[in-house]
């Protein structure tokens, strides 16, 4: 293969990755097929496993698969191609940001269109600046935190961040949109719009979700995705130069390259053409040292050097890079803020104490401190969840566990024989369990309780039994029985009263989905009572 050849390879690459990672957010769910035989209730169910890997490219992050096995202490398991990827960037440097990253080929598919730089902007904003020394910093914040426990790399790891921005925002947008869109054609009278409306809901569907799925601060995820597109008007690939801490440890392990830009000053005629096309600002330009750590392997310095100038050329042996210009001021930095994100972020004591009533964590979750040592915050786990109950955290689980996932049962519940949030976890955070184990355990998230008050035959208000019709488990956690109470004309009435056997309960929260009190249910889940913590278990 011809070296000017290189960046149509780069290009495809880049194509063919996105169209994947596309190809798995939308395969993240339950399979369309399961719709129709999935058993609400059968403890012989086989259970249902997506056959596509949709966890490939966090198995392939080295942040994710260094910052959890930092936090948790432990080898976490699944992560050889990682392994592979970080070997592979000491010979050929951040080739994965220019190959493989479907974030940053968003970048710099943003950046390309109609750039908002140009001429001599352009080139004043691709030489090398202080601001690329802030993903150093984040790198070592990230680092220190997982030291000390806390891993916050899903925060702002590129993989975790386009996962969840489409996951949870702009799908869901999407679909939204669609939806009310075709709905509004079928209930047209005109025939040919009515039949454009049914046939485009049908397609639409199994790519953007069935019904109306919705995350909450799934605004403030949208809005930080644009964002991030938007910066590349004020930059060339702005999150790569400058924020993404990936890149930052990738540039860290870039020290022995074989493939080097080599530099013919005697042709150059210094147009600035290499500086004003390159994606990383590596000092491309002959008579400069060439940044290796910074180069994101895009070759466009190479096929814009109309001088031949540039090429790139695999070289024996190997020869140490120049170091990463880090800076002692990020260093220490980084280090700083490491030490006290997670220290202030126990302030609010809702790791140390009893859990808040309101977290209730996916069937499988490991112990609070264990969790949170390993969730990325992907969204993997929300994406996949058939009835959109597992939500990203606002303040439920205080800023240690903010975009965690908790199950929030107004929105859906957890359905009895489904095990696919653990079966889609890339870091293990929630166990893959198999449905014999979670039923017969059985693995319990929770507890209901009835508020009396509000409950329509408690509080004489007319006969309701949906609780009890609705409860999977067998026998039943919840039983009714017969009593005669007050009406609201004073006369006795005969009504069935529902209750609560705790010993039987899992906190899947139906009851609580399908109570007929809307707003806030007259029968509830709270957190206690869960398998995953002694401290909150109830003792009966």
């Amino acid at each position: 293969m011809k070296f000017r050849h290189l960046i149509w390879l780069r290009r495809t690459c880049q194509a063919l990755f996105l169209a994947f990672f596309v190809f798995l957010v939308v395969e993240t769910r339950l399979p369309p097929d399961a719709y129709f035989d999935y058993s609400l209730v059968s403890s012989e169910a086989k259970g249902i496993e997506l056959s596509q890997p949709v966890s490939f490219f966090f198995h392939l992050d080295p942040l994710a698969w260094i910052a959890s096995g930092i936090s948790e202490r432990r080898w976490i398991e699944g992560f050889g191609w990682a392994m592979a990827l970080v070997v592979a960037t000491f010979f050929l440097g951040r080739f994965f940001c220019g190959f493989i990253c479907p974030l940053g080929t968003l970048n710099h598919m943003a950046g390309a269109f109609r750039p908002a730089l140009k001429g001599k902007t352009l080139m004043a904003a691709n030489q090398k600046k202080d601001d690329r020394k802030i993903k150093y910093f984040l790198l070592i914040a990230i680092l220190v935190a997982a030291v000390l426990g806390m891993n916050y790399s899903g925060l702002l790891d590129p993989i975790s961040t386009l996962f969840r921005s489409l996951a949870l925002s702009v799908f869901p947008g999407i679909g939204i949109g669609l939806s009310t869109l075709f709905k509004g054609l079928a209930q047209s009278d005109i025939k040919l719009f009515n039949t454009i409306g049914y046939t485009a809901e049908n397609l639409a569907a199994p790519v953007f979700g069935y019904g109306y799925k919705a995350f909450q601060t799934g605004l403030l995820i949208g809005a930080l995705f644009l964002v991030i597109l938007f910066l590349n008007r004020i930059k060339p690939r702005f999150w790569c130069r400058v924020l993404c801490p990936l890149g930052a440890l990738l540039a860290v392990f870039s020290r022995y390259p074989i493939l080097r830009l080599e530099k013919d000053e005697s042709k150059c005629t210094h147009c600035g053409a290499c500086v004003k096309s390159c994606q990383g600002a590596a000092s491309c330009e002959p008579g400069i040292v060439w940044q290796n750590a910074e180069c994101l392997a895009c070759f466009n310095c190479q096929d814009s050097c109309r001088e031949k100038a540039l090429s790139f050329h695999f070289k024996w042996p190997m020869e140490r890079a120049p170091g990463i210009d880090m800076g002692k001021r990020a260093f220490l930095g980084g280090v700083v803020t490491g030490l006290s994100v997670p220290l202030f972020g126990k302030l609010d004591g809702k790791m140390y104490k009893v859990s808040p009533p309101e977290l209730i964590r996916p069937p499988g979750s490991l112990r609070e401190s264990d969790f949170l040592a390993r969730c990325q915050r992907c969204g993997l786990c929300m994406k996949v969840c058939p009835t959109n109950v597992i939500q990203p955290t606002w303040a439920e689980a205080g800023f240690e566990g903010f975009w965690t996932p908790v199950l929030v049962m107004t929105g859906g519940y957890c359905e009895y024989t489904c095990t696919l949030c653990g079966n889609v976890c890339p870091t293990g955070a929630i166990e893959k369990l198999s449905v014999k184990k979670k039923i017969q355990a059985p693995v319990r998230i929770g507890s209901a309780y009835l508020d009396r008050g509000r409950c329509l035959p408690w509080s004489g208000n007319g006969p309701c039994i949906v609780c009890e019709e609705h409860c999977p488990t067998s026998p039943k956690a919840i039983y009714l029985r017969e009593e005669s109470i007050a009406g609201a004309d004073g006369k006795k009435v005969k009504v069935k009263l529902p209750f609560v056997d705790l010993k039987r309960c899992v906190g899947c929260g139906i009851c609580e989905n399908k109570c007929p009190v809307k707003g806030r249910p007259a029968i509830r889940v709270i957190s206690a009572g869960e398998s995953r913590s002694p401290e909150n278990r109830i003792l009966l």
